[in-house]
Parts: structure tokens; C-alpha cells; sequence
């Protein structure tokens, strides 16, 4: 199947272009490079335009005979949306817009939808499903959750079918090599902290010690990137005409701010110094997936679901690559 990446070029991107590659389908890079790196996209296809250009869209779709789309667009610093949705408003949820007529127009009825756990704002329990109400505490979620809205309701009209995909915290790298993370500015946590061995960096910032939590630190659900990438892959081949099918990703296991710097002084043999800071405005305490229903309806099962080795196969690249792709 011929498939068509928007943002093809960036982290996820990358490694779910490799996952489509080695499962037998034709990866189609679409990216505007604005975050992305053109050496991410390896020998895949690749077009440099942006989602917001819907004939350059309906073009690269019609030029590549393209089956599917998954759509990985988007800006995604929950922060930096609480002062700045406009940006996260106008790029994440208006484009999709502009992604679904092209599709139309272009006579492509599959798209797998990069959603994220911001969608549930804070949890009301203890692991998150799917089923669990839905209320973005941040303009990054309320994005996503809108777009989302639109997938329900163009599979309604016009028989389309899509999966949304909710990522929680994606982190690692191609345990083979050739590609990891790379941003600019970085605001994940894992490469943050790795930055500080690196030299990059002094310390590492702990933004809140005052949470509801065992350690007082916000905890997150670590997913490995190619458990992810995997993902996107089995969920192609179940989408289903006027469906929207909603998956969360992650491992069912919380790790605090702490345990991961600990895991990284582990990893890497050193100290780092870490330091309290500030809560950030939208940043719930806890964010914890259930993953049954991929498991059960996808037959996904994630490869690396613990955490040292999330941290060593980051540190791996990391350490090879101290200046990411070298391109900024």
C-alpha cells in the first residue's frame, strides 16, 4: 500500500516510515521541515510541502497513487499551548481540514490519526480507557480532540475510515541505529536529562515536586517509539469504511520525573544534577494508558516496554548523534 506520512520527517515520523518500509508498503514522506530533517526520511520517498496547501496535498497524493494517510502533523507542547493557542488551533486542528477535503478530492478513504493522551486532561482513574471522558485541560488536547470530531464526522458523510491513535509518552530510538530524536527545542523529558551527560546542559529542571504522587513529581506512561511505529502499521489494516477506530498506546505503567532521571544515571553511569522549578501551566499530574483494547483488537504487543531500555536504546543515539541530524 502506498502511504502518504504528513510530518513524515520528525521523530514519530521516521520511525513509522521505517515500520510501514519493512512491513511491505511504500512509505510517501510529505513534511515542510519546519521541525523535521530531511535525512530522517532515508530512502523514502519524499516531498517537501506543508498540510496547510491543499493542492500541493491533493497533488503528492495523486502523483503517488496513495492508499492511505497517516497524518503526524502537528505542533505538540502542551505549555507552550496554554500561551500560544492560536498556533495549536490554526496548525493542528484547521489543517486537518485541509488534510480530509484533499483526501476527498484525491479518492483516499484510510487515515490513522496521531491523537494523543491529552485528550483526557486529568484522569479520573488510576489507567486510562479509551471509553474515559474526554476533557483537554490544555489548547494542545482540545487541538487534537477537535480533529478527532471531524474524523467521526466525515466517516458519518462521506464513509471514510480512520483510526486515531492516542500516544502517551513516546520516547527511545531505532535500537539499529540511523535515526532517534531530534528537536529543536527539545521539551521531552528523556533527551533533556540525557543532554546533561551529553555536556549540554548543566542540570535538569523538575518542574513541580508538590503533585498528588508518591515522589511529588508528575508520572507519565512511557512508550517506546518503534512500539509505536508498529502500532501504526496494524492499525492501517483495520481501519474499517465509516468507522473511527480509537486506540490508546503506551505500556500501563507510570513512571515518576524522578524515576526516569534515575534510570538515565543508570544508563549512562553519571550523575545528574537535577533542580526544583515551578508546576508548568497544563500539565496534569498523572497520565497512565490502558492498552488493552490495542492489544486485544490490533494484536499489538510492545516489544520494549521497560524503561532502562527505552533510556539505553535514546542514550545509544544520542551519544553517536550529540548534535541530532547536524542540519539546524
Amino acid at each position: 500500500m502506498n502511504v502518504l506520512l504528513t510530518g513524515g520527517a520528525g521523530y514519530v515520523g521516521s520511525h513509522v516510515a521505517r515500520a510501514l518500509a519493512a512491513a511491505g508498503h511504500t512509505p510517501v514522506v510529505y513534511d515542510n521541515l519546519a521541525n523535521g530533517h530531511r535525512a530522517s526520511a532515508g530512502q523514502a520517498a519524499f516531498v517537501q510541502g506543508d498540510v496547510a496547501d491543499g493542492p500541493a496535498l491533493l497533488a503528492a497524493m495523486r502523483d503517488h497513487s496513495i492508499e492511505a494517510v497517516v497524518h503526524l502533523a502537528a505542533f505538540i507542547e502542551a505549555g507552550e499551548s496554554v500561551v500560544k493557542p492560536d498556533k495549536y488551533f490554526r496548525n493542528n486542528t484547521i489543517i486537518g481540514m485541509t488534510l480530509l477535503d484533499a483526501m476527498r478530492e484525491a479518492g483516499v478513504a484510510k487515515m490513522v490519526f496521531s491523537s494523543t493522551a491529552a485528550v483526557y486532561g486529568t484522569p479520573r482513574r488510576a489507567c486510562i480507557e479509551e471509553t474515559d471522558r474526554l476533557e483537554p485541560i490544555n489548547p494542545y488536547g482540545a487541538s487534537k480532540l477537535c480533529v478527532e470530531l471531524m474524523l467521526a464526522g466525515y466517516a458519518g458523510a462521506y464513509g471514510m475510515g480512520f483510526a486515531a491513535l492516542r500516544y502517551f509518552n513516546v520516547a527511545g530510538a531505532d535500537p539499529t541505529g540511523g535515526i532517534g530524536e531530534d528537536h529543536n527545542p527539545e521539551t521531552h523529558l528523556i533527551p533533556l536529562v540525557l543532554q546533561v551527560p551529553l555536556g549540554k546542559r548543566a542540570s535538569i529542571k523538575i518542574f513541580g515536586q508538590d503533585y498528588d504522587t508518591p515522589d511529588g513529581t508528575c508520572i507519565r506512561d512511557y512508550i517506546h517509539v518503534c512500539d509505536l511505529a508498529a502500532a501504526h502499521v496494524l492499525a492501517i489494516g483495520a481501519i474499517e469504511p465509516s468507522r473511527v477506530k480509537v486506540y490508546n498506546l503506551g505500556n500501563g505503567e507510570g513512571f515518576s520525573v524522578m524515576a526516569v532521571i534515575e534510570a538515565c544515571r543508570a544508563v549512562t553511569g553519571e550523575a545528574i544534577d537535577a533542580e526544583p522549578a515551578d508546576r508548568r501551566p497544563g500539565d496534569p499530574p498523572r497520565l497512565v494508558a490502558s492498552s488493552r483494547k490495542a492489544i486485544a483488537e490490533l494484536g499489538w504487543q510492545p516489544k520494549y516496554p521497560d524503561l532502562e531500555t527505552i533510556v539505553s536504546h535514546a542514550w545509544a543515539w544520542h551519544k553517536s548523534n550529540p548534535d541530532g541530524y547536524g542540519d539546524r
